[in-house]
């Protein structure tokens, strides 16, 4: 079908800073841009209404529809050099780990041209088996099989030699653990008839082999290999079995410095995207689309969980032949975001025809400076780990998962058949392993406005709505932002009102947080799972998170000795296994979720406390709060949160009301039920429910939480006069106001 997709970066700028964007057109000859400041992004039936501005601005043109191509698949890349030129005779080894054997031919360890059927490989070929091919200038070619089929998920040492004197080449396939009746070793050798094996030009490549170049683009691979590659060498003669064994280990020996080429060591600069080589020659790799790193090599015992108590242990990378991390398109239009332009989310609207895209982005206010007393934070490390979410195809369980059947939106169509994309970190990759990165350096497809999914960005812009329609000025502050810039951006703003899931946290967005409550500010949470899985961002790339699902409520299972970050080298997975629970934030924690309906509140005996009589000004005593909405026509629901002393919540904290009614299709969450038992569900389990709680904190500062995802879409109710509505002014009014709490 006709397609205009794109991205940006930055996610947020301030007026004056530039904001990229770089489009794929796929049959559009042409498409006009536009900018246009969103209000409310739900054009649902049920909903406030689709509300945009339109901010005139210099890209209000016309511009050629460009196909750009997105080129997935992570693999290792050694720019063309002399030192390899210069080799005749060489010897390649690593220890792999294959995940997909069966998939077809899969480079290791290359030098290969395809078009020229030039250089060398060893590769994985199509049946399973490890192969070395050889090809000479004149295109003549040999390749050799050890024909013993691999394994999946299991460790082997792969060598592979040519002698040009000799014209001998050879490759070697041991597994380090042998099953009986499992032919899964073996070795070939083969005197072959060919020229002087070399490919000048041709860079080395570890986990594919190099595409061919194309002038003025960054390099490509094809044939990516799936599976884990530990200590990878290159030597510049062939080596004898002793010595390939010799140089195995971590160093390399002194007696064979001068015959190493290049030894990687991808335990070193863990969380860089460089691998480091040990040889004198420097030949340092660049890792592209982001493979996982710090994860267990052949070596790893179980003894050291953590790769910095081990690196020796770690000296392995995952490749995936469908990472995906920075597109690399070329810029399709600048903007310079206006000097005036107010704080808010907004986005680029291309349109060609019937087509039509948006790709949004945020504008904050001028740096150093705020325009309001209210900061909204726009849960952008959630966006990116929900980006291109395809669980609804791929779990076997989704329909169960979600209580219904899935009905797809175009959207959800296009990221299926286009994996290319990448997908989200609730998805796993095609080799099975989970996916721990997401990013927003490539068409984040599900990030759009006017989804009848209300989740995410549509979802936060029923609060934007709001605070436009009851005439409260914002300032817009992203969670890059945040991690980034610490106390330091929130200090200025009286209340801090957050997203609907600001689910996904760095150890400095958190931070910022506690520091924020714990010196006088105002916090109003108005959703459900926040502050939940512990992320890290990327030290040198912006735009890319990881986290490590080793616990908790999840999709996928981090594998053993794996749950330690290589970004940051913390320990992943949730807050809560940390001791840093939502609950000593905001008052309460992730209790449940659930996608068939929504239901209402009930005032509890704290709400009639005197230190919460602003809060129900205008309520009733005997009023179900949020008994209405565009979200399963409840207040509660989706993804919901209570209040647990035992887990952090504050002894003085008031729990104002709580949710009742929940189906059984809303489950206690994993992390409070030790063993499996009956009675799990929201019918019978007093575990399950949303909690409306405030507690005042240090330094004349109050939290207010709602514990729903669901909540922002009961605000619009009855144009905005509703009990959800009236709570959440009278909680933000009060806010707003300096007197200490």
């Amino acid at each position: 079908m006709n397609a205009i997709i794109g991205y940006c970066d930055p996610f947020c700028a301030a007026p004056g800073e530039p904001v990229r964007f770089m489009v794929s057109c796929d049959g559009v000859a042409s498409y006009r841009t536009e900018i246009v400041r969103l209000i409310c992004a739900d054009d649902s039936p049920g909903g406030p209404g689709y509300k945009e501005e339109c901010i005139a601005t210099a890209l209000d043109d016309s511009y050629p529809g460009v196909y750009q191509a997105i080129h997935p698949g992570s693999w290792m890349y050694v720019a063309p050099c002399a030192d390899l030129d210069a080799l005749t005779s060489f010897s390649v080894q690593a220890f792999i780990w294959p995940s997909t054997p069966e998939k077809g031919r899969q480079g290791v360890i290359t030098r290969w041209s395809d078009s020229g059927s030039t250089g060398f490989g060893l590769f994985v070929d199509a049946a399973g088996c490890a192969a070395f091919t050889l090809g000479d200038a004149a295109g003549n070619t040999a390749t050799l099989s050890t024909g013993a089929r691999f394994l999946p998920r299991q460790w082997y040492f792969v060598a592979a030699s040519y002698d040009a004197d000799t014209h001998v080449a050879r490759v070697v396939q041991r597994p380090l653990k042998s099953f009986p009746g499992i032919a899964d070793s073996g070795e070939a050798s083969e005197t072959v008839t060919l020229g002087a094996v070399h490919a000048p030009g041709v860079p080395l490549a570890i986990a594919a082999f190099g595409g061919d170049p194309i002038p003025g683009e960054p390099p490509t691979a094809v044939a990516h290999f799936n599976g884990k590659i530990d200590r990878p060498r290159f030597a510049r003669r062939t080596l004898s079995p002793n010595e390939m064994t010799a140089l195995t280990e971590s160093d390399i020996p002194s007696y064979l410095e001068s015959a190493v080429v290049a030894a990687w060591d991808f335990a070193r600069d863990m969380s860089s995207t460089k691998a480091h080589d040990l040889s004198r020659n420097e030949l340092h790799g660049t890792l592209n689309n982001f493979p996982t790193r710090a994860v267990t090599g052949h070596n790893w015992t179980g003894e050291a969980m953590s790769w910095r108590d081990a690196p020796d242990h770690y000296g392995a990378i995952h490749f995936h032949d469908d990472d995906i991390c920075d597109a690399g398109w070329q810029v399709s239009f600048t903007l310079d975001v206006p000097e005036k332009a107010r704080s808010g989310i907004y986005a680029a609207r291309l349109a060609s025809g019937g087509v039509e895209e948006y790709i949004p982005f945020c504008v904050r206010p001028p740096r150093g400076t705020t325009s309001a007393n209210i900061a909204f934070l726009v849960p952008t490390a959630t966006y990116m780990a929900y980006a291109n979410y395809v669980s609804w195809a791929d779990l076997p369980v989704a329909e169960k998962l979600f209580s219904a059947l899935w009905v797809a939106e175009d959207a959800d169509l296009f990221i299926n058949e286009h994996r290319e994309f990448g997908a989200s970190t609730y998805d796993s990759h095609l080799d099975g392993s989970g996916i721990c990165h997401g990013s927003r350096l490539r068409p984040m497809l599900n990030l759009r406005p006017k989804r009848r999914q209300l989740w995410n960005l549509n979802a936060d812009t029923h609060i934007t709505d709001w605070l436009e329609a009851l005439g409260f000025p914002y300032d817009v502050i992203t969670d890059e932002d945040l991690h980034r810039e610490g106390l330091d951006i929130l200090s200025p703003y009286r209340a801090v009102v957050t997203g609907t899931h600001p689910e996904y946290y760095s150890r400095e967005m958190l931070d910022a947080l506690e520091g924020y409550t714990a010196s006088g500010g105002r916090l109003v949470y108005t959703g459900g799972n926040g502050f939940y899985w512990r992320i890290a961002f990327h030290p040198e790339t912006t735009g890319i998170v990881e986290v490590r699902r080793c616990n908790g409520t999840r999709n996928w299972i981090a594998r053993p000795g794996e749950h330690y970050h290589a970004f940051d080298g913390q320990f992943g997975g949730t807050w809560r296994e940390l001791g840093r629970t939502p609950n000593r934030l905001v008052g309460v924690g992730f209790a449940s979720e659930g996608f068939d309906y929504s239901t209402h509140y009930v005032r509890q005996p704290d709400s009639f406390d005197p230190r919460a009589a602003f809060i129900f000004e205008g309520i009733g005593k005997n009023e179900h709060i949020g008994n209405f909405g565009s979200v399963g026509g409840g207040a509660s629901g989706i993804e919901i949160d209570r209040a647990d002393q035992a887990l952090g919540t504050p002894p003085h904290a008031l729990v104002l009301a709580s949710s009742d009614g929940h189906s059984n299709n809303y489950l206690v969450v994993l992390e409070d039920i030790p063993l499996n038992y009956p009675g799990t569900g929201g019918a019978e389990s007093p575990l399950v429910r949303a909690d409306l709680v405030f507690f005042e904190t240090a330094e004349g500062g109050a939290v207010f939480s709602t514990g729903s995802i669901a909540w922002a879409a009961s605000l619009a109710h009855n144009d905005y006069n509703n009990n959800v509505s009236r709570i959440t002014e009278n909680v933000l009014r009060r806010f707003l106001d300096d007197t200490p709490f």
